[in-house]
């Protein structure tokens, strides 16, 4: 794929987990899209209990399409899967979109056509109405108020897993190796470039989210330790404020016995005041140790993401 004469217009990445009944539905979407200069699919297994890596195998020979299908090692998350996905792209766009057709396929032509009349590296879709439960919706809210105050992230931007992007982009962001990705914040890092496009959102389409708390401050720490050094900042801004505090009190304690005669047996507060300044130091400890074990596992060569088969199906009028 080489040849720029046969480079895809775009490539559609999707990652499959746990993608059950819907997998037939999400297939068929592809199968009649109306694309002048070509497409292709990447599908990425991860590592899914449920058997999707099997049936997908089987299906994939009756798409009018080149389908990749990269079959992970063992499960490392959505941002791991989407990235080695990206890295499988030979489009000159490239659209992120989940399997549960909560994103139609139809919205995702709408992005193509967008990225080809404005001239911005990436473009972030947001809803007129999300169809997502609740605990996802306020998952999202806090993770992009978490993306506000440490990444430096536009107020106005809504960081959605449906985006176009443009290959130069990609190539520029799958150059991180590091073991802990998290695919937004090496899009703030490597572009300025960004827009914004109003798409509509569908009911999932079969079976539940697999969006969970642990998923979820697992995305956090990602964003707070490797790539942003604010709670480093944070902890030193604890430690001087618990030092200011410890003065003052310092302080007024001197001006009581000089001033006042007072004489004061002060065990609670003694105690009050070593709990509070012991957990300040178990804080700042903590994340410095958070930091130290990721920068570790970082130089001891932790695996981004491993592949334990890729297939590409070529139609004879592809190929």
């Amino acid at each position: 794929m080489s040849d720029p004469a046969q480079t895809p217009l775009v490539s559609f990445v999707v990652p499959l987990y746990n993608t059950g009944a819907s997998l037939t539905k999400l297939l068929d979407a592809f199968r009649s899209l109306p694309i002048e200069g070509g497409w292709e699919l990447v599908l990425v297994n991860d590592a899914s209990p449920d058997g999707t890596g099997e049936k997908v195998r089987g299906m994939i020979d009756s798409l009018p399409c080149r389908v990749v299908l990269v079959d992970m090692a063992r499960n490392f998350g959505e941002h791991a899967a989407v990235l080695e996905g990206f890295r499988h792209t030979t489009g000159r766009f490239v659209i992120n979109l989940d399997d549960d057709l909560q994103n139609p396929i139809s919205e995702a032509l709408k992005i193509l056509a967008y990225m080809q009349t404005h001239d911005c590296d990436v473009v972030y879709t947001f809803y007129g109405e999300k169809k997502h439960h609740w605990f996802r919706n306020f998952g999202s809210w806090a993770t992009n108020l978490c993306a506000s105050l440490l990444l430096d992230k536009p107020k106005d931007l809504y960081l959605s897993s449906f985006r176009g992007h443009r290959s130069e982009l990609i190539r520029r962001i799958i150059n991180y190796t590091g073991p802990y990705p998290y695919i937004d914040g090496l899009i703030l890092g490597a572009t300025n470039r960004i827009e914004r496009l109003q798409v509509e959102h569908a009911e999932r389409a079969e079976g539940e989210s697999g969006y969970t708390l642990r998923k979820l401050v697992r995305l956090w720490m990602n964003m707070f330790f490797n790539f942003s050094i604010m709670p480093l900042r944070l902890a030193s801004i604890l430690g001087f404020t618990m030092g200011f505090i410890g003065l003052i009190g310092l302080l007024c304690v001197l001006a009581e016995y000089f001033l006042f005669g007072v004489r004061s047996p002060g065990w609670a507060s003694l105690m009050a005041t070593v709990a509070i300044f012991s957990g300040a130091q178990l804080v700042m400890l903590g994340l410095i140790g958070e930091y130290v074990g990721r920068a570790y596992m970082t130089l001891s060569g932790k695996p981004q993401s491993l592949v334990r088969k890729v297939d590409v199906h070529v139609p004879p009028s592809v190929a």
